[in-house]
């Protein structure tokens, strides 16, 4: 091992971020990951790994005090240089273990920021970020308070889920009420705010020494929220650069990352533009790379894999070096995605030249198409959610979510 060889702890309860430890090995470093007992046949990339870890339990359902106790035994042979969060659901488990073993990195107070969704709206709020009116489920008077002066429909959302996971759209208050009292002693898990129809955006971000170094502005064309709550057919198209909507989101994504205190790292952030008056507000923000596969469109539009400069951003910032982002490209690109009811769907009659990757994932028909022309990606995300209507998709009803922090 190299001399200035540093010892990262990277942690996921998801199979992911394999261009992230395959960047971080090829830095010199040392490896270890802790993922969960049932990732274990999972084809990690092994040969950049020095040792995994495995935890019993699913998503938040690790115990985080054998996670200390494990991470800790580590420590007593080996330093650890830096702890990594590679999903959603690992944030709180790598600010646990920083505060507790006094590592450098996000603590479990900005943490909060990128999880707890009334934590994000609080925050933006005392930032003068444009939101939708929320309220928290502490207080009766307040919730009242909210249903009788907040147009419907509203949404009821998990503070600590993922994407669009658990929302309940509901139209008046008397269903409102019905929704927080069968929550029972779980309802403080929980905040209500105003459903804004409009356009939804996302902006994937890096982020050095607390500068946005890197930023692509993309729309879906159906919102998680939709796809979710109804199924269909997940898209989307990273917006033409320099727009109007490129610039006011970016705008917006500049005060989200400075204001909720994001230093290092990667950063996928929601928007909407609203339809009743064009603005634009804040909908949620993460402390890692967006999911179902947007990284691989982020790279066919930009020439960036997202995954391998956050690992470099991390290398850099243990080692005291300066990074540099790799120049990027300025194309389009955009993805189609479906649960299939085929286990290994046959995607080869999509065959059109700008076709630049295909989900590999079991149950999933999905493309990725690449064209310095804008126009030529939404022409074949049109055409191809079409046909894999047609002929793939399937609809899995959404699980009920029965853990909340």
């Amino acid at each position: 091992m190299e001399k200035n060889s540093k010892n990262f702890v990277c942690i996921s309860n998801y199979f992911k971020g394999s261009d992230f430890l395959i960047s971080l090995k090829n830095e010199g470093n040392k490896v270890f990951l802790v993922t969960s007992e049932k990732l274990r046949h999972k084809p990690w990339p092994f040969d950049h790994i020095d040792e995994v870890f495995y935890m019993e339990g699913q998503d938040i359902d690790w115990n985080l005090e054998h996670l200390l106790l494990g991470v800790s035994n580590l420590m007593k042979s080996t330093p650890i240089d830096a702890v990594v969060a590679l999903d959603d659901f690992d944030v709180e488990k790598a600010t646990y273990l920083r505060e507790n073993l006094r590592i450098d990195g996000m603590g479990q107070t900005t943490g909060r920021y990128f999880r707890d969704k009334l934590a994000m709206r609080m925050r933006a709020k005392s930032c003068g970020i444009s939101n939708p009116q929320f309220c928290s489920l502490f207080n009766d008077h307040d919730i009242n308070h909210f249903a009788d002066t907040v147009a419907a429909p509203w949404v009821l959302k998990p503070r600590s889920e993922a994407s669009a996971t658990g929302i309940i759209k509901v139209y008046d208050k008397e269903s409102l009420w019905m929704h927080i009292n069968e929550m029972g002693n779980n309802r403080f898990k929980y905040l209500v705010e105003q459903f804004r129809p409009g356009d939804v955006y996302h902006c994937d971000s890096l982020i050095s020494d607390g500068k946005i170094i890197f930023s692509i502005t993309s729309r879906y064309l159906a919102t998680p929220m939709e796809i979710s709550q109804g199924g269909g057919i997940f898209r989307s198209v990273n917006v033409p650069y320099n727009s109007s909507d490129d610039k006011e989101i970016k705008k917006v994504n500049e005060q989200v990352i400075k204001g909720f205190g994001l230093k290092h790292g990667a950063a996928h952030s929601e928007y909407i533009k609203c339809k009743d008056d064009g603005k634009i507000y804040f909908l949620e923000t993460s402390s890692r790379v967006g999911g179902a596969h947007l990284a691989e469109m982020v790279a066919a539009a930009s020439g960036i894999n997202l995954w391998t400069e956050w690992a470099k951003i991390e290398n850099a910032l243990v080692k005291g070096l300066k990074y540099t982002l790799p120049k990027a490209k300025k194309e389009y690109a955009g993805i189609v995605l479906t649960l299939s009811k085929f286990e290994n769907p046959d995607l080869s009659s999509f065959s059109d030249d700008e076709v630049c990757f295909r989900v590999p994932l079991e149950y999933h028909a999905g493309l990725i198409v690449n064209s310095d022309k804008h126009e030529k990606v939404l022409e074949l995300l049109d055409n191809y959610a079409e046909r894999l209507v047609r002929d793939f998709a399937t609809v899995a009803a959404q699980a009920e979510v029965k853990n909340l922090h």
